[in-house]
Formats: structure tokens, sequence, C-alpha cells
């Protein structure tokens, strides 16, 4: 009797320990929860769609959003969406994965073949997805065993809940036996979006990201999986002239026509004054669907502010996924914090703006709408006082004025959260401006009035 593809690679992983964030075969013998079917209604939904459970797959996951996306091919040749799932932990910055221990969940393209799927895992069930790849090699990357598991808790991996797990898992399984022999694992810090890449225009990153926008705006024109090639440290993406090794296909007009749309996008909205910025969490993110919610709290489309975004059909509501125990999820204490935005310069560091006189125009329409969206964080300077050059004579000396001395403080009075963007520690004797009250002698001039106060969008949490 033939065994058929997946079942015979999930023979030999049952054999072999696979690493998920350092995951390990499950002790006393094999799992028989690989073997979980698709879910009832997700097969209602395939039919639906004019799909079926044994349709190639092709699975995109987006980092700052935390969603994962299951896809799948149709009779036509052109993929549809078939399902999102909310990640459940992801740990790290936005960014691709340079070195082992970095707790970064890679960024890129990757090919899933049987044999990376770990049916005995330790974090219920994953698969591998690649890393590193020739791009990431090229780079000098390193590190393995980076997964999309079960169980929430990440150093470096995709986490999802046990639930959504088995159902992707049991999707890909179903997807290998019908003979595909690989799906693509497309990893993006964010929606490839023009807004985003305006946004995040002056992160180091922006040069890659904007190589990874490529592959996106392929697949998104043309439904059609990409092939991808490594050029040197760069990706590749297009047809049959790529599988060939030619490092400058041709590309498509459609896509080239998305392209240049979404380049006229980004600049007007820079025109309109759309600020560069930079995302930094303490370690990673969460989807806010698992955030605790009150009996009758709002579904997920309501926590999204865009209101396209609330239109569009989701697979995934708070109160479903609020019921689901997470068990020890990873580093809580980080997701608490929650990221921080900030403006950046040409460079890609924080961005400090001079506050305007009082008798000063008012702000713009841009400026005002920034202002609602963050809390500033404001950087004053005091100016200590002068002492007299001639005490006896009770005047101060021109000029003979120490230099003002900058501290930093947040509408809290807290320095540490601009401090660690910065990478600034203050010092022992720098206190927030308003504590810092200089002693005047007698034979000192008059203390000198504050100097106008300086505001940054940087170091804020939202």
């Amino acid at each position: 009797m033939a065994v058929r593809p997946f079942v015979a690679a999930a023979a030999v992983a049952l054999a072999m320990t696979l690493g998920a964030c350092q995951d390990s075969a499950m002790l006393g013998g094999a799992s028989t929860r690989s073997l979980t079917p698709i879910p009832p209604q997700t097969l209602a939904l395939m039919q639906t769609k004019g799909m079926s459970q044994s349709d190639p797959i092709l699975i995109r996951a987006f980092k700052k959003e935390a969603e994962m996306e299951v896809w799948k091919r149709g009779a036509n040749g052109q993929y549809a969406l078939l399902k999102t799932f909310p990640i459940c932990r992801w740990s790290g910055q936005l960014g691709p994965k340079l070195k082992q221990g970095d707790r970064q969940a890679p960024e890129g393209f990757y090919a899933i073949t049987p044999g990376q799927m770990n049916p005995n895992s330790s974090y219920y069930l994953s698969f591998d997805v690649g890393y590193p790849n020739a791009i990431d090699r090229a780079k000098g990357g390193t590190g393995n065993y980076i997964m999309v598991h079960g169980t929430c808790s990440s150093s470096g991996c995709f986490a999802m809940t046990d639930a959504s797990m088995s159902e992707i898992y049991a999707i890909a399984r179903e997807a290998f036996n019908g003979g595909q022999r690989a799906f693509q694992f497309q990893s993006y810090p964010f929606r490839m979006t023009a807004s985003n890449i305006a946004k995040f225009r002056n992160d180091p990153n922006a040069p890659f990201w904007k190589n990874l926008k490529e592959g996106s705006d392929y697949f998104e024109t043309l439904k059609e999986e990409p092939r991808v090639a490594a050029c040197g440290t760069k990706y590749v993406f297009g047809g049959a002239d790529v599988a060939a090794g030619n490092c400058t296909p041709r590309v498509d007009p459609l896509v080239a026509e998305k392209r240049d749309r979404d380049s006229h996008e980004v600049a007007e909205l820079i025109a309109k004054g759309t600020p560069a910025t930079r995302v930094v969490y303490d370690d990673g993110g969460q989807n806010p669907v698992f955030r605790p919610q009150k009996p009758e709290g709002p579904t997920f489309a309501a926590l999204i502010e865009n209101e396209k975004e609330k239109e569009k059909e989701l697979a995934y509501t708070a109160k479903e996924y609020g019921r689901y125990h997470l068990g020890d999820v990873s580093r809580p204490e980080s997701l608490a914090l929650g990221p921080n935005e900030f403006e950046v310069d040409a460079k890609g560091k924080p961005v400090l703006i001079a506050a305007a006189p009082a008798d000063a125009p008012g702000p713009t329409k841009a400026a005002a709408a920034r202002k609602e969206q963050v809390k500033p964080t404001t950087v004053v300077a005091v100016q200590e006082p002068a002492k007299a050059a001639d005490s006896k004579a009770g005047h101060a000396k021109p000029g003979s004025a120490k230099p003002a001395r900058v501290t930093v403080a947040d509408a809290d009075g807290d320095v540490s959260a601009f401090s660690k963007v910065l990478g600034k520690k203050p010092g022992k004797d720098e206190k927030v401006a308003e504590a810092h009250k200089p002693e005047t002698h007698k034979s000192e001039a008059p203390k000198a009035k504050p100097q106008a106060a300086v505001t940054t969008t940087g170091s804020l949490r939202n």
C-alpha cells in the first residue's frame, strides 16, 4: 500500500528531535494530536470559497499587527485568503533575526516541507520556518529551530494558541497529503502598505523592508506564489526567469503599476507631513484580542483604528479568543509595557522639536493631529543661576553663567522611558526639571528664567 507523502514524513519526524525555541520531542511516545481533523466550520468556509482541503496553501505573518494568514490556491491557479489567526506571542523587535539568542522572530521568505513539521513538539504542535535561508546566511545570520508553534510563549518564534496551531497544522497536513511538496511562509514586520512604508522610512531596516515589499506586491497583485531567489543579500521575486537565476527579472506590468502607485502615495504622505517614526518594544507583542475584555467587551474590529480595516471580515473576535486559558505567557511584564513610538530624523535618531513661542501661529492640522495621538515627552533646559564675579560689588560679570544643563522628563516626571530610547542614563545629579531647585546666595545674581521647553514625540507608550 502506498504511503501518503505527509504520513511518510511524519514517521521520520517521530524519530527525530526538532527544535522549536529549543523545542524537543515529547516524552512517552508519539502524540495523536497531529491527526486532529480540520474543524467543520473551516471546511464549510473552504466550500463557500470554492476551495478543497487538498489545495495548496501559503502562510503570511505580520509582527506589528500580530496576525497570521492562511491562503489557499483555487482551481484558477490564484490564491485566496482562507482565514486569519491572531498571534498569541512574538518576541524581539520589528526587524530581521541576525544571530542566535537575539530573541528576534525572523522576517523574509521561507519554504516549509513535510520534514519540517513536528507532530511531537513540546509546544503542542509546530513547524520549523527554515531560518536561516540563503539571504540570512549571506548576511551572517546564525541560529536555527525557529518555529511556529502552540503555547503562548516565544523566544524568537511565532506562538499561537494550541487551538489555532492545531487548525493550521491540520490545514498544512492535508495540503501535503494533496501533493504539495512545500508551502511558502512569508514573514513581515507589518503590512506592506504605503502608509507604513512612509511611516517607517527612516528606520535602519527600511531598505530591507522595501525589498520584502517587492515580494508582497507580487503576491497581492497577481495572487500567485512568487518565485524567490537570492542575489547577494537581496531577494529577487518573479516568475520563470527568477527560477533560472536572473537577478534582474522582468517585472509584470500589473506589479509595476502597483509599485508606482504606492511610491506616489508614499511621496504624497511625506509631503503632507507624515512623520518618520520608529517603534520599540520591551520584548515583542501580542494580538490585542488576547487582552482582558469586559463581559460585554468589543470585538477585535472595534480595536482597529483604521476604518477600512474595520470593514474587512474578521475570522476571530475578542470574545472567542478571550475564553482560552493561555497558560504561562512569556514575559507578561513586557506586554504590559506596550510599544514605544517616537519620531526620528533621517538617520533614525529621535527628533527633538523646539516648542513654539506663545505668540506663534497655531499648529498645522497635521501637527495638531499628531499631538492628539501621542503624549509628548518634555526636555526642559534649566539655566543655572550665574555667580557674581565680584561679590563685593554684587554684580554678575557678563557671560559668566554656566551652560544650561538639560534634564529629561516626560509628562509623568519619569526619566527612564526617554533615556531608554536615546541610550542615555541619567547621572546622579540629573533630576526632573521641576524638582531641580538650586540654592541662591546673596552674592549671586537673580535666578535666570528657564529657557523655552523643547518637546519630542519620542519615548511614548501607546
